[in-house]
């Protein structure tokens, strides 16, 4: 494994300090962050935090970052999709 130094503020890891583990936040929050970007499917996402798919799902719901990333349109579009197959 890789590993990275950072010279972070007092301030900042009195807090991730206070919510835990600091590298496995921090880990967290890079990760959610990749997946949020759509630089990271939830595979690897759940992958590299070392995690079942289910519990990154409850993950990104307690963090409120949805799972489906559709525009307006292509929710339409997938829902007429849905709509046709039905038929």
């Amino acid at each position: 494994m890789a590993e990275l130094k950072l010279d972070l503020p007092p301030d900042l890891l009195e807090v991730l300090e206070s919510l835990g583990d600091p590298q496995q936040t921090i880990k967290e929050c890079v990760v959610l962050e990749l997946y949020r970007r759509g630089e990271i499917s939830t595979g690897k996402a759940a992958e590299l935090l070392g995690i079942s798919y289910r519990q990154f799902l409850d993950l990104l719901a307690r963090h409120k970052i949805p799972i489906f990333r559709y525009s307006p349109e292509e929710l339409e579009e997938e829902i007429r999709a849905m709509e046709e197959k039905k038929r």
